[in-house]
């Protein structure tokens, strides 16, 4: 027990860019952590959603996975001398997942408090500023503005635009329908004047419809976090090495390169469309 403690001392003083992993800790139980686990395995389990383009892509013909969150996965993968487990879940199940330990970690989930009482989050990997997808000829520059009885906002109901929204716009008349692409729908057709999306995930729309609207970042800028989940458990190392291995990357400029690469590939969006005053 002393020798592991002095490994995962070590862990937390030296760099993260290459890891050496642990002899084998013999076969698991049901009380190995998932640090142990990915040591004795050498094998990092994710999850992943199909047709969520940027964050995950899968090519119906090759099987491949593309998008940031697989990006980020390899990179993650690659400083522990591990290989990539990849299995298909959904935004809504990734968090089940985790607790019935079939994910090692899952990449891309808001830290809301619900979800903090039943799985452990990651410090924020990037911000995602909140916009909107407004009508062509809607353009506020301030959320204040949109602060009025006159103006429709439309949003999935629930979301964390949803929340956003609600609390920082009362007096808006507040269009909530059960999918983001019914919100969507509801500005192209002139049912609200905007939507309140994350900004990658409006880029994405726009680059795929042009005809629905542009984007617009309202001051001051608020924002979203995109952070890793993880099984509750005890045993803390896993965690802190994945926030070190976040601070590396995001000290890197490597989180930036990432997510504009993967908009450009997977969505058609080029750097230049993002809105000024963006970052990630």
């Amino acid at each position: 027990m002393a020798n592991r403690r002095q490994f995962i001392a070590n862990v937390a003083t030296a760099g993260i860019t290459t890891l050496v992993l642990e002899p084998s800790f013999g076969q698991a139980d049901s009380g190995e952590s998932t640090w142990a686990r990915i040591n004795r395995t050498k094998t990092l389990r994710i999850g992943a959603v199909a047709g969520a383009a940027p964050y995950y892509h899968k090519d119906l013909v090759s099987g491949e996975w593309q998008g940031f969150m697989i990006d980020f996965a390899k990179g993650l993968a690659g400083s522990l001398n591990a290989k990539l487990d990849i299995t298909e879940t959904t935004w809504g199940n990734a968090v089940l997942d985790l607790q019935s330990n079939k994910l090692d970690v899952f990449f891309g989930l808001n830290p809301t408090p619900a979800r903090a009482l039943v799985v452990d989050f990651s410090d924020p990997l990037f911000n995602n500023a909140f916009v909107l997808l407004a009508r062509k000829d809607f353009t506020p520059a301030t959320w204040a503005e949109l602060d009025n009885p006159n103006v429709k906002i439309a949003v999935d109901i629930g979301s964390s635009h949803d929340q956003m929204i609600t609390k920082t716009c009362p007096k808006a008349q507040i269009i909530r329908l059960e999918k983001s692409a019914d919100a969507s729908l509801a500005v192209q057709t002139g049912r609200a004047d905007a939507q309140v999306l994350v900004t990658v995930l409006a880029l994405t729309v726009v680059s795929k419809n042009p005809a629905i609207g542009h984007v617009v970042l309202p001051s001051p800028v608020q924002a979203t976090t995109t952070n890793l989940g993880f099984r509750k458990e005890t045993d803390r190392a896993w965690v802190e090495y994945v926030n070190k291995w976040i601070a590396q990357t995001r000290a890197g400029g490597k989180v930036k390169d990432v997510v504009l690469a993967n908009l450009q590939k997977l969505s058609g969006v080029r750097p230049e469309q993002i809105p000024a005053g963006t970052s990630f």
